[in-house]
Formats: C-alpha cells, structure tokens, sequence
C-alpha cells in the first residue's frame, strides 16, 4: 500500500457487483503486480451496491472501496475512476477473465505518452469457453468495424474490459453513459476527442464464476450500436435521408408532368405516391439528422463539427423553420387552389382521375415538407431554450 507521500502513478480500477467468487484472486493479481513492478499504485473496487460480502472481502486483500450508489456499469466506472488518486488508470472486470498480474504493456503505452491503451482480445487470444460465439463471432466483430468505419477509430475490440488512459484526458471527455455502452463511449469520444489512441495484445480467460455474467448480449449490444448511431446521425439519418429525399422527390416532379417509361418499365401515378412517400421519409431523415447533432451537442455529446454545419445551426430557429415550412406548405396550397379552380371552372364535371391524381399528389407533398418544417422548427426551438442546469 503506498503512503500518504507517495504520488500514486497506476489505479487500478474494478467495477464490482456481487463478485465474492473472484473478487480476492484479481486484487491478489493486482497487488502481486504493483509490487513486482514497482510501480506505486492503488486497487480501487467500484462497489455497485453489492450483497454478497465483496466489500469486506476487498478490504480484507487491501483494496479500498468506493461505494456508487448510481446503478450501471459505466456509472460504477466514472465512480472509481473519479475516486482514483494515480495519474493512470488502469480498468478491468473483477470476474477473474482478465490477468491483473500482467499489465506492463498498458503501463508502457501510457508512460509513452498514450491517452487511451486498448486490450486486443483478438490478437491476444481468447481461451476456449472464455467468450460466447454470438459474441466472438458476430457481435464484437461488427460492433468495432461499425465503430472503425464510423469513427475512423485504430481500435479493432472496442469492448475489451480490460484498457488504461490518463485519468485526466479521460474525466476531460464528461462521459455520459451509465450502462455497457460506456465502453463504446469511450473508444469514440477518445478518438473523436484527438487523445492519443493506441491498443496492446491481452487474453481473456474463462470468468470464474459460478452464476451468468450481468452481460445481456442483445439489450447490451444494441445498446452499443444505438450508441455508436446517435454518435453518427450522418450515417445513421443524413446521408440515407438525402438519397430518398431526392430520388422521391425528383421522381415525384417527373411524374406530375407525365408517365415515365424507361425501356420496357413504365411509371406512372401509382410510381409517383410511393416517390413522394420516399421523399417526405427522406426529408424526416435528413431533419432528425440535424436535430440529433444539435441535440447530442447540447447535452455534451462531443460529436464531430464542420464548419458547414455550425453556419447552418445558426441561421435555423424557430422562426426561420416556420417561415421556410410555410412557403413549401402555400406552394402545395396553392397547386391544390389552382386545382380546385379548374375544376371549377369546368362545372365541377368528371376529370380524368390519372391527371388529376398526379396534380395532388405534388401538391400533398408539398404541404407534408411544409409541416414537417414547421414542426421541426417547433422542437429546435424547444432544443435551445436555455436551462440552468446543476
């Protein structure tokens, strides 16, 4: 244990919930590699409000405990990682999976310089049992390409339990999430953030537990790829929305003038409601883009800004969001008046039902882009109100 004088380089930090069966084995492994090494460091047990004695057992290997009242993996994190005294922390499972003893690689990369040091599973190598196929497979795989791909991260397990950063740069990023997908915030605000990300080889070992792991593969993992969406809201609405946006809306103007016949394939009226469908989806899509990023930014999300973006965020408003939604919904008002009108003056006869179709369907559309203006000008206004928050 190192003295009050000591300056505590490491923390070695563990989320705990009920985990008397291993708790004393990843502490020992701890404590046995901070005295081989020498590296002055402390062992911290985020206790989540545990049942089954772990606290005392803790105590007794000399760990010292932080109590976290708030529920959640990611929340008995921030709790130890806040609590911690050493310059580097050092996070890992207390379920006996990862080797505590053997930690020089993280130590390295971090005295190097690096912000944030990564387990690899996959290059380190996963003991037989040791992780479901679901997982190893499938889940873990596509979750980090998705984060790759998204986020142009260098990390290839995104979840890996086991990882180091500089206590510092971390609290800097003001990590949100409580649950699992805290591991999936961290990779991503650290990359996004310009820390200095790398990743070092570890195995993961078969937990020692009796009981099931707290892991729920898919509420968990779709709460990582929710993470990793709404930290991308161009992927995920902008550039999907602006493809069906122009296509539906393009094709629906094409066929308000007329059937459209390419090769053999005809479009007609029938063609043109489903287009305008697509657009107005699009054109939600591209909205909800706009109001997540804005959204995301307000509550200190640090998702990526562009210049464009931020010229754009302040010229819309409430009132600029309804007066463009009025203009696009008095254009389909007004293609519907002149309609009307024509009808009119025909003596309210009977109409060919193909040419009047296409008329109003146009006009409709017009009049849904307009109120989803508006609407959407609505909730911007509502995002920006300003809140004194504690």
């Amino acid at each position: 244990m190192p003295t009050s004088t000591d300056a505590i380089e490491l923390s070695i930090v563990m989320p705990c919930l009920n985990e008397a069966e291993t708790l004393a084995v990843c502490i020992d492994k701890a404590q046995g590699y901070l005295a081989r090494s020498g590296v002055v460091g402390e062992v911290i047990i985020a206790d989540n409000g545990s049942t089954d004695g772990s606290q005392d057992i803790a105590r007794a290997h000399g760990a010292r405990v932080v109590d976290v009242p708030a529920k959640g993996y990611g929340s008995a994190l921030m709790g130890g990682i806040e609590a911690a005294r050493g310059e580097y922390v050092i996070m890992g499972d207390a379920d006996d999976s990862y080797d505590f003893s053997k930690l020089d690689p993280f130590v390295e990369r971090l005295r190097a310089g690096d912000e944030l040091v990564m387990g690899n599973r996959f290059k380190g190598g996963i003991a037989e049992g040791a992780m479901p196929p679901l997982h190893k497979y499938l889940g873990n795989p596509v979750l980090s390409w998705i984060g790759q791909v998204l986020f142009r991260s260098p990390i290839g397990d995104f979840h890996c339990g086991l990882r180091g950063f500089n206590r510092r740069s971390i609290l800097n990023l003001h990590l949100q999430t409580t649950g699992m997908e805290f591991a999936s915030e961290v990779v991503v605000k650290s990359t996004l953030g310009g820390l200095r990300v790398s990743e070092v080889p570890t195995t993961l070992d078969k937990d020692g537990r009796s009981r099931p792991p707290h892991l729920r593969s898919w509420r968990d993992g779709w709460r990582h790829l929710r993470f990793l969406l709404i930290f991308s809201p161009r992927w995920l609405f902008l550039i999907p929305g602006v493809v069906a946006f122009f296509v539906g809306f393009l094709g629906a103007f094409l066929l308000a003038i007329g059937p459209v016949e390419l090769g053999d394939v005809g479009f007609d009226v029938s063609s043109q409601i489903y287009l305008a469908a697509l657009a107005v989806v699009g054109y939600q899509a591209i909205l909800f883009a706009i109001l997540t990023k804005i959204y995301a930014q307000h509550e200190g999300f640090n998702i990526p800004r562009s210049r464009n973006f931020d010229r754009l965020e302040k010229r819309i408003s409430l009132e600029s969001g309804a007066l463009v939604g009025l203009f696009l919904f008095l254009v389909g008002l007004g293609i519907a008046i002149w309609q009307f009108s024509v009808w009119a003056a025909s003596g309210f006869g009977a109409q060919d039902p193909s040419s009047t179709l296409r008329t109003a369907v146009l006009a409709a559309l017009f009049m849904m882009l307009g109120a989803q203006t508006i609407m959407a000008g609505m909730f911007l206004g509502a995002l920006k109100v300003g809140l004194r928050r504690e």
